[in-house]
């Protein structure tokens, strides 16, 4: 996978009417402060498309990237901040929950989770929205470089015992600053680009 062109075409907030997009969709979905922007950055080799912040839950929006006029990567809102407001939260879930619901065109979720760190409630709690609505989720654990080689398989291991996620369930360490992890994420969008080609699938 070569990203040639990234271009956020569609954001949506709380209200907001979600795209009747054609091209198929692959989202990431995350805690607040789990590393998804520098994630995102990483993949469409931007430094700076999709937004980083200092200050967690600043992604309050759905926002939809057109990959080389191929595909969409959707950017979920960040879950779990303790200083937003409950009732706050509450609506970015239900969004959430929304769009995993209703998109036509959504071929593979991708849950962040940080490797350092055993999932929290809120990372098993959108496992469980993912799996209830039909999808198996790609686990990327995040922030591979903060620990050493040997730790990540017992890491990885906590984090799929937790999750109680199959052994079936594709786990990928990550590191936006070393890169590790980018290929494999790039082989799972070509397939879906392939599968989408074979299944007769049409550009906008």
């Amino acid at each position: 996978m070569k990203i040639k062109t990234a271009e956020l075409e569609t954001v949506c907030g709380v209200t907001s009417k979600l795209p009747a997009n054609r091209l198929p969709e692959i989202a990431f979905a995350g805690k607040s402060n789990v590393g998804k922007s520098s994630l995102i950055n990483a993949i469409v080799n931007r430094k700076a498309l999709a937004r980083t912040s200092s200050q967690p839950g600043k992604t309050q929006t759905i926002n939809f990237y057109n990959l080389n006029g191929e595909m969409y990567l959707v950017d979920l809102p960040g879950y779990g901040y303790a200083k937003t407001s409950a009732s706050v939260r509450e609506k970015w879930g239900e969004m959430i929950e929304r769009y995993l619901r209703t998109s036509k065109v959504l071929k593979k979720v991708f849950l962040l989770i940080d490797i350092r760190h055993e999932p929290s409630g809120n990372d098993c709690l959108m496992y469980d929205w993912v799996i209830k609505n039909g999808y198996e989720p790609v686990i990327v654990c995040t922030k591979a470089d903060k620990i050493s080689r040997g730790a990540v398989p017992k890491n990885l291991k906590i984090i799929r015992d937790k999750l109680k996620a199959g052994s079936k369930t594709v786990m990928i360490p990550f590191s936006a600053q070393t890169k590790q992890g980018r290929d494999e994420i790039y082989a799972i969008m070509d397939a879906v680009i392939g599968d989408n080609d074979s299944d007769g699938g049409t550009d906008q």
